[in-house]
C-alpha cells in the first residue's frame, strides 16, 4: 500500500491524483487535516498521530514540509522518519530539493532530511527536485501591468539564470518511482529506484533580459530588463506581509540566481519521463499570452 502525504498541496494533490488512476495499486492520502477515513490524519506536528497513520503502509511518499521555520521543519520531518520504520514503512520516497540550490537556505531542512532517511533501515529514494518553472512564471506574469505602464521589467535577477521545472513533471515521476516500488515490493523484489538519489532538475532556464524579450513580444512594446539589489528587495518584502523566515529565504534565493548557481547543467528528469519535460520557456509564453493588457 502506498501512502502520499501533504496532499492538501499541489504536488501532493497531483502525485496523488497519478497513483490513484492506477488501477492494480492501493494508494491512501496522508495530510495534517485528515478525517481518518478517506484521508488520513498525518500531522507532523503531532507525533501522536503517526503510527496509526502509518499503519500498512509500504511505500511512504514523503512530500516535504516546509513552509516553517527552520528547526520546525526539522522537528516534523525527523518525527515522521522516526515513527515509519516501527510501522512498518518498507520505502520511502522523499521530495528534496536540486543540487543547483543546495547554497540557498531554502536546502537546509532538505539537506537535514536526507541525512535522517540515509541512516533509517528502510529504503529510501530521494528526488531533488527542480524549483517550480510556475514560479518564475508567477513572477513574470505579475510583472505584465507594470511592464505595459513603464517599458520596464525589474528583478533580482542580476545575469543569473534560473532553471525550471513543472511540478506535473515532477509529480509524475514521483509517480513512477512510488509506482514501480510498490510493484517491486509485492513481488517481493528490490525496488529498481532503492538507494537512488535523482536530480530533477529543469531542462531549460531562463534570464531577466530574455524575460523582459517575452514581455515585450506579449505586450507589442519594447521592455527592457533592470536589476534590483538585494538590499532594494529586502526593504521591499520588510514592507509587506511575508513571515520573516520567508524574507530570508528570498533573499538567499535571489543571491544565489545573482551568482549564477540556479542554472543547472545536467538532469535526470528526462530519463524518468514518458515524454520530454515541459518548457518553463513555453509556459511562460502562455502565461504572458494570457496575462498581457494593451500597451
Amino acid at each position: 500500500m502506498i501512502l502520499v502525504t501533504g496532499v492538501s498541496g499541489a504536488l501532493g494533490g497531483l502525485v496523488l491524483a497519478g497513483l490513484r488512476a492506477q488501477p492494480d495499486l492501493e494508494v491512501l492520502a496522508g495530510s495534517s487535516s485528515g478525517d481518518g477515513e478517506a484521508v488520513r490524519r498525518l500531522d507532523f506536528d503531532d507525533p501522536a498521530t503517526l503510527a496509526a497513520g502509518l499503519d500498512g503502509v509500504d511505500v511512504l511518499v514523503f512530500v516535504s514540509a516546509g513552509y516553517a521555520e527552520d528547526d520546525v521543519v526539522f522537528a516534523r520531518h525527523g518525527a515522521l522518519v522516526a515513527a515509519a520504520a516501527p510501522a512498518g514503512v518498507r520505502h520511502v520516497i522523499y521530495t528534496s530539493l536540486s543540487a543547483s540550490a543546495h547554497y540557498t537556505s531554502i536546502s537546509v531542512p532538505h539537506l537535514w532530511t536526507e541525512k535522517r532517511l540515509a541512516a533509517a533501515p528502510f529504503d529510501v529514494t530521494v528526488l531533488r527536485n527542480g524549483f517550480y518553472s510556475e514560479l518564475t512564471v508567477g513572477l513574470a506574469a505579475d510583472a505584465v501591468e507594470s511592464a505595459a505602464a513603464t517599458g520596464v521589467f525589474a528583478a533580482p535577477f542580476g545575469t543569473g539564470r534560473i532553471s525550471g521545472a513543472s511540478r506535473q513533471d515532477l509529480a509524475e515521476v514521483a509517480v513512477r518511482v512510488a509506482a514501480e516500488t510498490e510493484r517491486a515490493l509485492k513481488a517481493d523484489e528490490v525496488s529498481p529506484h532503492a538507494g537512488r538519489t535523482y536530480e530533477l532538475e529543469g531542462v531549460d532556464s531562463l534570464d531577466g533580459i530574455e524575460i523582459a524579450e517575452l514581455l515585450s513580444e506579449s505586450l507589442g512594446r519594447p521592455v527592457e530588463y533592470r536589476d534590483v539589489s538585494l538590499s532594494d528587495l529586502r526593504t521591499g518584502l520588510l514592507a509587506g506581509d511575508l513571515d520573516a523566515y520567508r524574507i530570508g529565504h528570498s533573499v538567499s534565493l535571489f543571491a544565489n540566481l545573482k551568482a549564477g548557481f540556479l542554472h543547472a547543467t545536467s538532469s535526470d528528469l528526462p530519463a524518468l519521463l514518458p515524454t520530454a519535460p515541459r518548457s518553463i520557456r513555453a509556459a511562460l509564453a502562455a502565461a504572458l499570452s494570457a496575462a498581457a493588457v494593451p500597451a
